[in-house]
């Protein structure tokens, strides 16, 4: 019989592991769980064995033990799809070498039934969940997860700043930058497509245009706003609205990568050239910014680092270590090929 039609190896136990560390049962399952009173260098003596006999703990039967499901949910709704797997990057990053294991669950719209998510979230028999936006900003859903006791991260949560653990990023700030990106330029002839309405990081993104315009003396007047929905399609429709409503402006600030990409493929189907005639900027720098072409100036959004550190907060939180502060990252405004001095300027 060849090597490659050996039946497979049988399992390694813990007995298996006790057996060949001289200690017992008992004492391995401590160590595999992490528990105390166990002498360092047993420890270090069991977790080699195990790594040599190739064992991996079941997690379904510690579960049933620790009377704990080891899920942890991450729950978004319409965003991009690099958005969701930078989310999921940064989840998975943080759980490596952990016994928890992610549960992806999209909602559509957690804003008009904050009851319906946090029941999804129940029906799941999650250990704790990272909350995207909106969940991560809507108060219903805190208050009926702080009722029935799961802890939460939250990713860029705009208010509550105390609940749950929180991975945030200034939204105002940089907005602003984008914005005053495009002032530098020369641009005043600005449009705007915004975000879903009910997204507060909408609300946060418009302040920071509001705030770049004052800095410049301005009045926050673009010359036209359309509604989008941070989808590729809204970006299109919207795009496709503004070049049939016959005022045309030098430069578009759309409040994600999706929709300025949109914008983009519209004004390239409709002759205009971009940056010669059109500059358009996006917000996020999701991997479509980079592949797009021109590429796409936009500020980058953490959102890896951001998903990161908000499982890792969950994780502190459910291992019972107390609070965890907010934790703020930073912006960073990419300058690339689809922005440019306007014509006149």
């Amino acid at each position: 019989m060849t090597s490659s039609s050996k039946p497979d190896e049988k399992r390694a136990t813990i007995v298996d592991i006790a057996r060949r560390a001289g200690v017992s049962p008992k004492t391995v399952s401590r160590v595999m769980n992490d528990e105390p009173h166990v002498k360092q260098a047993v420890r270090e003596q069991v977790k080699a064995i195990a790594r040599e006999l190739n064992y991996h703990p079941n997690v379904m039967a510690q579960g049933l033990i620790a009377r704990k499901s080891y899920l942890i949910g991450l729950t978004y709704e319409r965003p991009s799809p690099s958005y969701v797997v930078e989310l999921q990057r940064g989840a998975l990053e943080r759980l490596a070498g952990e016994r928890y294991r992610l549960i992806v669950l999209p909602f559509a719209d957690a804003t008009q039934d904050p009851q319906g998510l946090v029941s999804l979230l129940r029906v799941a028999a999650l250990d704790g969940v990272v909350l995207a936006p909106p969940s991560s900003d809507l108060e219903p859903v805190l208050d009926a997860l702080d009722a029935i006791g799961m802890p939460y991260g939250r990713v860029a949560p705009r208010s509550f700043p105390g609940r749950g653990a929180c991975a945030t990023m200034d939204d105002v700030a940089a907005a602003r930058a984008v914005a005053e990106h495009l002032l530098r330029l020369g641009h005043r002839s600005i449009g705007v497509i915004y975000g879903h309405r009910d997204h507060i990081s909408s609300a946060l993104r418009r302040q920071g245009y509001v705030e770049a315009f004052a800095a410049y003396g301005l009045d926050y007047l673009p010359v036209v706003e359309q509604p989008g929905d941070f989808t590729r399609e809204s970006g299109v429709a919207a795009m496709q609205r503004i070049i049939s409503g016959g005022i045309m402006p030098t430069a578009i600030l759309a409040q994600n990568d999706d929709m300025a990409v949109g914008a983009l493929m519209a004004a390239r189907e409709a002759g205009i050239s971009v940056p010669e005639t059109l500059s358009i900027a996006g917000f996020d720098d999701s991997d479509v910014a980079r592949l797009a072409w021109p590429t796409l100036t936009t500020v980058r959004q953490p959102v890896v680092d951001m998903a990161r550190q908000a499982t890792d907060g969950l994780l502190a939180l459910m291992s019972g270590r107390g609070s965890v502060a907010p934790t703020t990252h930073e912006h960073v405004l990419c300058m690339r090929h689809s922005t440019a001095q306007p014509r006149h300027g």
